[in-house]
């Protein structure tokens, strides 16, 4: 740890000395099944995670979530629940501020299998969300009590979300009101990679719904009167999936509904998911959807309602990035840690974060891998280095670095 100030040293050995708190924060909150759908288990998790919290200096607050809507096989909308958020709010009149962010959510639910953790090998625990990201935020939080112990002075604000699994439909609102003000923002996903590299410029994503509407007949005695919503809404399929390039992923993931054989169907609900590279592309996708809708509408004389969105805008590498990524960087140097970054499909809070103006590392937490399966591993070691990493940051951004 050559180079690091006596303060920075203090805080630095403080996180360290933090690991094995980590990983008993980390394997309490993993036994704890906290799937996006099971509302009893994020209330639950979200409890032990706000006890954490409240060790540091603020009040800790539940958020309630905003209403979403999705769309059942029959076409129908209807309200989508839930879990709460949480958010701290520490010296909000400090003239530095940042934004950390995780999530308390799984992909794992309650009836998934996948339900207890182990060590795989020595310094290796499999377990739902040990890496993505109950681990991550067991380091968030032992950052900032290293942080608090050294007097860094900086103002902050954590938000631990119940939904980011699920495209953080509820939490958007949350998140952008937090990034307000923020110099800078770190998320707790784990690594890009096992060795710690860090996510780059990632694209965006939209979840789209398309409610086909036809008319039913007899399938053999006048199939001529009928209008086939199934068969235009394979036709839209193909079509979206047609644009697919090295900008722009379509992937239409299930179509809900058909009719008996001898019926020809009238309902059809198309599911889709949309990522593209950049802004520009996410432009592109729009117009793409808006002509391949009207088109198949007016082929197939059928009519088709569109519900959702782009939730995830497009996070490229700005300048602002980049200078954050040199703060980090050289962080991990001084602590023998070789930090890189790269490119990745996946998306996150960082996407929405990025949106706002705010330059994001969202993968600020363990290291590990294989996350959403059972085969989701936690680096035990990690859990120090990434805290120390994490705590020698904030103290710099404090400094003005």
């Amino acid at each position: 740890m050559a180079g690091l100030s006596s303060i920075e040293e203090a805080c630095v050995v403080r996180a360290l000395a933090a690991q094995d708190a980590m990983l008993a924060r980390t394997l309490e909150w993993a036994a704890v099944n906290s799937g996006s759908r099971n509302l009893a288990g994020l209330e639950t998790v979200g409890r032990a995670i706000g006890d954490a919290l409240a060790a540091l200096p603020g009040e800790v607050e539940w958020v309630a979530p905003a209403a979403v809507s999705a769309v059942d096989p029959g076409g129908r909308a209807y309200e989508l629940e839930h879990g709460r958020h949480l958010r701290l709010t520490v010296r909000p009149e400090a003239p530095v501020q940042l934004l950390l962010t995780g999530h308390m959510d799984t992909v794992f639910g309650p009836d998934h299998p996948f339900q207890s953790s182990r060590e795989r090998k020595p310094g290796v625990i499999n377990g739902p969300g040990t890496a993505d990201m109950k681990g991550g935020i067991a380091v968030m939080i032992a950052a900032l009590e290293a942080l608090e112990a050294a007097g860094g002075g900086l103002g902050y604000e954590v938000v631990i979300n119940s939904d980011e699994e699920v495209g953080s439909l509820s939490s958007a609102a949350l998140l952008a009101d937090a990034a307000r003000g923020k110099r800078a923002a770190l998320t707790y996903e784990p690594a890009a990679l096992p060795d710690g590299t860090l996510a780059g410029a990632r694209p965006g994503s939209g979840n789209f719904d398309f409610t086909v509407r036809g008319r039913s007949a007899h399938a053999g005695r006048n199939p001529e009167d009928g209008r086939n919503a199934l068969v235009a809404a394979a036709d839209l399929a193909l079509r979206l999936k047609s644009a697919v390039g090295p900008r722009l992923s379509v992937n239409p993931a299930r179509i809900d509904g058909g009719s008996p054989n001898n019926v020809v169907p009238d309902l059809a609900v198309l599911r889709v998911n949309v990522r593209p590279a950049t802004s520009e592309d996410e432009a592109r996708a729009r117009v793409l959807i808006d002509s391949s809708v009207a088109m198949v509408a007016a082929n197939h004389e059928v009519e088709i309602d569109v519900h959702g969105h782009f939730a995830r805008p497009p996070k490229p590498v700005t300048p602002e990035l980049e200078t954050l990524f040199g703060i980090v960087r050289q962080a991990g140097a001084d602590l023998g840690q070789a930090i890189d970054w790269k490119p990745t499909g996946g998306v996150c809070d960082g996407n929405n974060i990025a949106a706002c103006g705010v330059p994001v590392i969202d993968t600020m937490g363990v290291r590990g891998g294989l996350i959403h399966s059972d085969q989701e591993y936690l680096i035990v070691e990690s859990l120090g280095e990434r805290a120390a990493l994490s705590a020698l940051t904030m103290l710099r951004l404090g400094a003005g670095a």
